[in-house]
């Protein structure tokens, strides 16, 4: 890349002005006479919205940002998540749907500029904001600090991103203006300076004295004085309902002179599971981004399309209480969570023609979508029996419950199994004090499910048995709060069990490790065909069940809806498609991208169902997405 770099920086060179003069290197940086960002030397204003390559499968990529690019956008915005790179601490990977570099690539081909964020941390709704869940081995940890542990972690991260995103900064030849270093740091209650000024170094130590870094912060007095820093630009980000003279006076103060900046400027919003939809509507969104654009403000759109939390990557919020994200960040963003245009994009692109040329032609079409119709699933069985293969390793022992991040397990599923420590006739009470279950857990006796535990809403289930008895309890990560003073959150069981006037211990804990099992091809349907289960009372309990279904040459989009299915997570041929809970909703349907489908071999369906199943076993393929039912807190 390097060699390339020089005989196009020589190119630039060599080439003439029109008036005789040898154009200089590329360059992009700040006008604080002109209040404006210069590119090449000449005033330069982005129109930007923010698309997240994690949330999006790589054979989408292209798709998503030429819609971007004829839209009249100029630039977009791109988080890096850290943990999305390094889920095993020393072990990298920017392969497949990971490619970072040719995301950056494809976004240049386009003719889109980026606004980079690297972190290390993000927020962005993802799993513990970007950071990697391993940092939580340190018990004590202060994260987004000068924590030696932390520090040094986030400076190994960064030493390996950074060198990679250099020659794709502008002035190198690439396509990256400008880098946010941290995110949204006044939010944080350790307003450490000491931290960001480390950031700030390594940051100019790797990608050089001329790079424009800068901050993002809410608009407020306190968020800005924490989050920024001399030497890094500071922005705001604020949305439709804020009197924007008052957010650009509020940025002004600690930016007296440059361009004005609103790095966030929210389209739309996110869902939690048993929340309302969130939908903001396009007159607020194209009349407040036409008053930003009037005032030659910069605007990044967030987002401009969401995309999906695939696996188990959706974050989650602690204010009063955890609040899980739902697996759709559709986000009610200008691009749908499958890429189509929306009315609100095509009210956008009228705003931006009033301030911009815009490319001429049509946009991109929707991808295709097909309703692939139903599919009935056979149970294949309860957790307990299928230990052998989707647990390899094998349980640890140990006298009391150990989190998910002292197993090193730090997503997905973890079974809890002891026995009774005496006969219980009676429904006796089941606890974990200080509200303890982070954070659903799923209780079975001999086999027979008895009940749950939510973080923060239920908090005791009664169970009955006789001594000796097998107690599984299958225990749910959620996902990790990703925004405010909570994000050091550990998973599994935070406290001993109470039953009764029982402490329970000697547990045999259990790693899932279900995605590489399903990835592995299993379970094998062979060439049974699905059949109706003959009990018709309620399946129960912690339950896997599979199918498959023929598209007869098609491989399209599609929206899997599981009617009357309770919770769960999904997978199409080996690939996790998130988290179900039509219960609680708003989300009913699931996303299926196209690419993952085969057009020609029998698609696999496996679901992990872990209340209870309709007696039927049917899901439906559909055509269009359904994310706005919400039901009742079941």
């Amino acid at each position: 890349m390097a060699a390339g770099v020089l005989l196009f920086v020589g190119f630039q060179l060599a080439c003439l002005c029109v008036n005789g003069n040898l154009v200089s290197e590329r360059s992009f940086s700040i006008d604080y006479d002109r209040n404006c960002f210069l590119k090449d030397g000449k005033p330069f204003q982005y129109i930007s919205g923010s698309i997240h390559y994690s949330r999006i499968p790589r054979a989408y990529w292209r798709d998503r940002l030429l819609k971007m690019y004829m839209t009249g956008l100029n630039a977009i915005q791109v988080y890096v998540p850290w943990n999305f790179h390094e889920s095993v601490q020393g072990i990298y990977n920017f392969t497949g749907d990971r490619d970072l570099v040719h995301f950056l690539d494809l976004a240049n081909q386009t003719g889109l500029l980026v606004l980079l964020r690297p972190g290390p941390y993000i927020c962005a709704e993802w799993e513990m904001g970007g950071l990697p869940a391993w940092l939580l081995q340190k018990p004590n940890i202060i994260l987004r600090s000068a924590d030696t542990d932390y520090l040094q972690a986030a400076s190994n991260w960064l030493a390996v991103l950074l060198p990679k995103m250099k020659p794709w900064l502008y002035i190198n030849g690439g396509n990256i203006i400008t880098v946010q270093v941290e995110n949204e740091y006044g939010s944080y209650f350790a307003c450490d300076y000491n931290y960001m000024r480390h950031l700030r170094t390594l940051f100019r130590f790797f990608l050089g004295e001329n790079t424009v870094l800068f901050t993002t912060d809410g608009n407020t007095d306190k968020e800005m004085a924490c989050g920024s820093l001399q030497g890094l630009y500071a922005t705001v980000d604020f949305g439709t309902d804020t009197n924007i003279s008052e957010a650009f006076r509020r940025q002004r103060r600690f930016e007296p002179r440059g361009p004005l900046v609103n790095s966030e400027f929210y389209t739309g919003w996110l869902d939690h599971w048993g929340d309302q939809h969130t939908m903001v509507s396009t007159e607020k969104v194209t009349r407040v981004l036409a008053d930003m654009l009037l005032m030659k403000a910069n605007v990044n759109m967030y987002m401009f399309e969401g995309g999906t939390n695939f696996g188990y990557w959706n974050g989650a919020d602690h204010d009063t209480r955890y609040r899980s994200v739902v697996t759709s960040y559709d986000y009610d963003a200008p691009l749908s969570e499958a890429g189509d245009p929306t009315e609100k994009l095509l009210a956008i692109r009228e705003v931006i023609k009033m301030f911009r040329d815009v490319p001429s032609g049509p946009l991109p079409p929707p991808t295709p979508k097909f309703a692939y119709g139903f599919v009935t699933l056979k149970k294949v069985g309860n957790i307990g029996p299928l230990l052998s293969v989707i647990s390899p390793m094998g349980p640890v022992t140990s006298q009391y419950p150990l989190t998910f991040e002292e197993l090193k397990q730090y997503y997905g599923f973890v079974l809890y199994r002891t026995t009774l420590p005496r006969d219980l006739y009676e429904p006796t009470p089941l606890i974990s004090p200080l509200n303890g279950v982070h954070d659903r857990a799923y209780v079975s006796v001999n086999g027979v499910y008895q009940g749950l535990l939510e973080r923060d809403i239920v908090l005791v289930t009664n169970v009955t048995g006789k001594q000796g008895d097998t107690v599984d309890i299958l225990v749910e990560n959620m996902g990790r709060v990703n925004f405010g003073s909570k994000i050091n959150d550990y998973k599994g069981f935070l406290s001993n069990l109470i039953l009764g006037k029982d402490v329970l211990t000697n547990w045999s804990i259990y790693p899932l490790d279900i995605d590489g099992a399903i990835a592995g091809g299993w379970p094998d349907l062979g060439s049974k065909k699905p059949s109706s289960p003959i009990k018709k009372e309620p399946l129960l309990g912690p339950t896997f069940y599979t199918g498959s279904f023929q598209p007869n040459g098609l491989a399209w989009d599609t929206f899997l809806k599981l009617h009357e299915w309770t919770k769960g997570q999904v997978w199409i041929n080996g690939v996790n498609l998130g988290r179900y809970w039509p219960a609680r909703g708003p989300q009913q349907t699931l996303y299926v991208p196209g690419p993952l489908i085969s057009p020609t071999q029998p698609n696999n369906i496996t679901v992990l169902e872990l209340e209870g199943a309709p007696t039927h076993l049917r899901v439906l393929f559909m055509d269009r997405p359904l994310l706005n039912i919400t039901a009742s807190k079941s």
